[in-house]
């Protein structure tokens, strides 16, 4: 079981990032250069109107990334290697990632998330997009509110339910009821429960109950998690319509699915 505690944990991840990312990315100027490249290879006089960087910084910075082989200069113009474009890939996803676990902290501290696979967890920057949600003393049913709003509008629907939810389970038979693909993961506990009171036909389960909530539409995709009381958290919720958090969660549901077989 993983807990993530404090922001500054997440900083410990950068050691496993290579030297040569770590060389790329700890100068403010020659990671702009590398950032502008990165969208396509300019002349010194491009770099200098989009990034605002003197020509003084932006030739000596050039001239070191050239003799360590990250860009190269054809007609007057500088490219990334290869090698050197996946590497800014890295650094990117890294600033994303905690860009992303700063944002979120409030979601992601002292709750469980040891049940989402490694392989998942290391994709999270692709929720870079994503948005939270969470309930307030106006509205304390907020959380299952947008729940049962976006299941009503969805043409397709995949879950992992890890509690039985009367209105959930009436949205999805009625999803069922007008031919639309419903596919759901629930606890091998409730499993019978499920099977008794929804029409769903790809009903499946999992060992363990303290999983976390997934629910991915045509439309968006809605993560949700148990605190470490055990109790899930019905005031907040993470959720995008971001075609790369729509994968992300996607990823998510068949790689739970696999390690569940």
């Amino acid at each position: 079981m993983i807990i993530l505690e404090k922001n500054e944990n997440y900083l410990e991840s950068y050691d496993s990032v290579s030297e040569e990312v770590k060389y790329l990315s700890n100068s403010i100027i020659r990671l702009k250069i590398l950032a502008t490249l990165y969208k396509c290879p300019l002349n010194m006089k491009d770099i200098n109107t989009i990034t605002s960087l003197s020509y003084s910084s932006i030739s000596s910075n050039l001239h070191n990334l050239e003799l360590k082989g990250h860009v190269y200069r054809e007609h007057n113009k500088y490219f990334l290697s290869n090698s050197t474009k996946l590497e800014i890939e890295q650094v990117l996803k890294l600033s994303n990632l905690l860009d992303l676990l700063d944002e979120f902290f409030n979601i992601l501290d002292k709750h469980l998330v040891g049940m989402i696979p490694n392989q998942s967890v290391a994709e999270l920057y692709l929720l870079g997009n994503a948005r939270l949600i969470e309930s307030d003393g106006v509205d304390v049913y907020r959380i299952y509110k947008f729940i049962e709003e976006s299941l009503d509008s969805a043409e397709e629907v995949k879950c992992i339910l890890p509690f039985f939810y009367e209105n959930f389970n009436d949205k999805l038979n009625d999803l069922v009821k007008n031919n639309k693909p419903v596919d759901v993961m629930v606890p091998l506990s409730l499993f019978e429960v499920f099977d008794e009171k929804s029409k769903i036909e790809n009903l499946s389960f999992f060992n363990g109950e303290k999983t976390f909530l997934l629910i991915i539409t045509n439309e968006l995709m809605i993560l949700g998690l148990f605190k470490e009381d055990g109790y899930f958290d019905q005031n907040r919720l993470l959720t995008s319509k971001n075609t790369d958090s729509i994968k992300w969660a996607n990823n998510l549901f068949e790689n739970f699915k696999i390690e569940n077989k």
